[in-house]
């Protein structure tokens, strides 16, 4: 079987997933003295391109409902995958950590740091309720697929699939370029945030299940050597504007309940100090981004498939 006829059963989001792990597994071998982990992070990221390929091969000459469902859902965890795969890339590659960067545009900005400002309005309640709105993050990308599975031709899941999965791997491109902590390490004291800004009854849990993400608790003395760097862009800010501009133009039934949620969880970004206010005005200029240039990539992918069909 030909390569052309191959590449005619991706889906745009099959296309950039390859693209972007092929992105990584180059940088890998141009940094190969520095990633510890080089020849893993190559061999499992040729494999996946291998699943990638075969799921989306098996799916659209099956006909398989199974098979076509896990093809359609498999890029939430793609994304997942492909975050901690650069948490053992971005340090390595660039380790200088620009918060003192971030730190003084947000002064220059306001005149005051943002997060310490915020302090006077701290409440259980509502670091409770912005805790919550954080942790919601996970499930926006869940609610927005199902509806529009269910209520949309494949091909509307398809253009709005890919545009989160590449806004994603476009917020990552900008950990590399300005790997940064956040101010819950710098202007203060991560060990002291729970005496700070107390929750009710679920914040420290979803404080300890964030944190686990990025591969720090606690009770660990080094955590900021350890944390994950990916503050600017705020990816929480630019895929949650991604959610809500989705949301309205598919006119879904959970529009509000996501626009809500976004809008609590942009909040929550700079109240718990994950998040510079310049990480946040980064993520709306890299949602513009991926809109933008999302539909002008899925649009010519589509074109390519349409080629590929007729000569192969």
């Amino acid at each position: 079987m030909s390569i052309k006829r191959l590449a005619a059963h991706l889906a745009p989001v099959d296309f950039i997933s390859i693209v972007f792990l092929t992105f990584l597994i180059c940088l890998n071998i141009i940094f190969w003295g520095k990633v510890r982990e080089w020849i893993e992070i190559i061999v499992i990221n040729l494999s996946v391109i291998f699943f990638i390929v075969f799921l989306a091969y098996i799916a659209e000459t099956t006909k398989n409902r199974l098979y076509i469902i896990l093809h359609r859902f498999y890029s939430y965890l793609i994304i997942i995958f492909v975050f901690k795969e650069i948490y053992l890339m971005v340090r390595p590659i660039n380790p200088v950590d620009y918060d003192y960067f971030l730190i003084a545009v947000d002064k220059w900005m306001f005149g005051v740091n943002p997060t310490e400002w915020l302090e006077k309005f701290a409440h259980p309640l509502l670091t409770e309720i912005l805790q919550i709105a954080y942790f919601s993050y996970y499930f926006l990308f869940i609610i927005l697929g199902i509806e529009i599975y269910r209520r949309y031709p494949i091909e509307e899941f398809d253009k709005s699939a890919f545009i989160v999965v590449y806004g994603f791997y476009l917020s990552y491109m900008g950990y590399f370029i300005l790997p940064a902590v956040g101010p819950r390490f710098t202007l203060h004291n991560f060990y002291l945030i729970n005496d700070e800004l107390p929750g009710v009854f679920f914040t420290r849990w979803i404080r300890d299940f964030i944190n686990a993400g990025e591969s720090i608790s606690f009770n660990m003395p080094n955590a900021i050597e350890i944390v994950q760097r990916d503050v600017f862009p705020s990816g929480h800010t630019q895929l949650t504007i991604v959610v809500m501009y989705m949301a309205r133009k598919y006119k879904l039934k959970t529009r509000l309940l996501l626009t809500i949620l976004g809008v609590l969880l942009i909040i929550s970004t700079v109240y718990l100090r994950y998040h510079y206010v310049i990480d946040i005005l980064a993520g709306i200029v890299f949602f513009v981004l991926t809109v933008w240039t999302g539909r002008m990539v899925s649009d010519w992918w589509d074109r390519k498939k349409i080629e590929f069909n007729s000569t192969s």
